[in-house]
């Protein structure tokens, strides 16, 4: 088995790359992960979790939050994403759903490679920018390199 494939295998994917994964995936909380593969913490307490890691491209993407907005007692979060490396393209705010006191979820679609980078914000416009530098994960193509 290839490294792609034992990859891919490990995150529950088929063979045509679709993610076998229901419903409960958004309506369960995303501590310790869902199915087979792990959610991923991006850095030490900063509240924040992707589903799955790594990310390939053009596929659905978890994002969980439970950063300073969320301990604010924020009644509404936006996950505020883009794509890059570089200027932000296709830029837009996607609202979150809130789970468990104090945990944001938002459901999205990676986009065709490079880095899916994304902030929040709340309704009052405070923001969660990871003190200026934003939060930033890698969407592969899911194409074995060798």
């Amino acid at each position: 088995m290839g490294f792609w494939e034992s990859i891919r295998k490990s995150l529950g994917l088929d063979g045509a790359g679709d993610l076998e994964i229901g419903e409960e995936l958004v309506e369960q909380p995303l501590h310790g992960g869902v199915g087979a593969a792990e959610d991923y913490q991006l850095g030490p307490d900063d509240g924040v979790r992707v589903f799955p890691m790594p990310i390939t491209a053009e596929a659905d993407v978890v994002v969980s939050y439970s950063g300073l907005l969320a301990k604010a007692g924020a009644t509404q979060v936006y996950l505020h994403c883009g794509e890059g490396p570089g200027p932000w393209q296709n830029v837009r705010d996607v609202p979150m759903e809130e789970g468990p006191p104090g945990t944001w979820t938002a459901r999205l679609t990676a986009g065709d490679g490079g880095t899916l980078e994304f902030c929040f914000h709340d309704a009052a416009g405070n923001w969660d920018n990871n003190n200026g530098v934003n939060w930033s994960v890698t969407v592969h193509s899911g194409r074995d390199p060798h």
